[in-house]
């Protein structure tokens, strides 16, 4: 993208915004959120949900983060981003259902904060949850945080280093919801594949029937069924003029078998406790 484009994209989504901040009365709250795990497929799957005639996403981008990173911007900002409830009524008299809206932002999931602000503000709205191979997961995430420039240190490094890094952060950040936390959000790559650890404290906030996980493999293995199972966690029609894909993913060179061997060692205990959380084994460990 030129710089004058990306210029006048920001200047367009700063009028919008501030329309958006004087309509938040007539616009609708979002009814799912899509928060987590990063590098998972919530883009993929915001991007497949969003084809649906009934789901009316949020405006430009997946991605609001405003539970986790931009909570002091006020909820008439936040409600800024979505439809009008015209729209959401127009879509019943379409499809007989109304429409659905949402976002997502993978940080909602590991953010000390964001479960809570969420539980406030939106009482009704519905969790979704991608989850893969924590391994992949966290080697993707590298990738993807060195490409954005967020991390300079090779991936067996930024791993030695994390302890390090995010030591005393979660802490921080409960302690100053203004806070932010650059090694917390970017550079976790251990902590944020602990997955069992972030969804038992996701039901005890919003209970086990508003949150739905789908196994990210599974998914793009056979994406019509985990599909229909999520459109029918949101109260959705199933279609069959949906394409799936596979979005924002990095290619990258393959893992140390060494390294992997380690990593998957950690992730056991782990994924034994999610294992019996969930209900089912995930599919990296059949």
């Amino acid at each position: 993208m030129t710089l004058v484009k990306a210029q006048a994209r920001r200047a367009v989504r700063s009028v919008t915004r501030t329309v958006g901040r004087w309509t938040a009365g007539s616009r609708l709250a979002p009814d799912f959120l899509i928060v987590g795990a990063q590098r998972c497929g919530t883009t993929s799957l915001f991007k497949t949900l969003s084809q649906h005639p009934a789901v009316l996403p949020a405006v430009y981008h997946k991605g609001v983060h405003y539970f986790d990173t931009g909570y002091d911007r006020g909820m008439d900002w936040y409600l800024g981003h979505f439809p009008t409830v015209r729209r959401a009524e127009a879509v019943r008299e379409q499809l007989g259902v109304r429409g659905v809206t949402g976002e997502s932002s993978p940080y909602y999931m590991f953010h000390p904060l964001a479960a809570d602000r969420i539980a406030a503000d939106l009482p009704s709205v519905r969790l979704l949850v991608l989850l893969r191979d924590p391994v992949e997961r966290a080697y993707s995430a590298h990738a993807h945080e060195s490409a954005r420039g967020f991390e300079s240190e090779p991936f067996e490094r930024a791993l030695e280093l994390e302890q390090s890094r995010i030591a005393g952060e979660r802490e921080r950040l409960l302690a100053d919801p203004t806070a932010h936390s650059h090694h917390y959000q970017h550079n976790a790559y251990l902590n944020r594949g602990q997955y069992v650890e972030q969804l038992e404290r996701l039901e005890s906030i919003f209970g086990r029937d508003r949150l739905h996980v789908v196994d990210a493999d599974d998914f793009f293995a056979d994406p019509r069924p985990a599909f229909d199972a999520v459109c029918d966690f949101l109260g959705l029609p199933h279609r069959t003029d949906i394409s799936f894909g596979k979005h924002n993913s990095r290619s990258r060179s393959p893992m140390d078998p060494a390294l992997r061997a380690r990593l998957e060692a950690h992730f056991a205990p782990y994924d034994d406790r999610l294992a019996t959380w969930w209900g089912r084994v995930p599919s990296w460990r059949r």
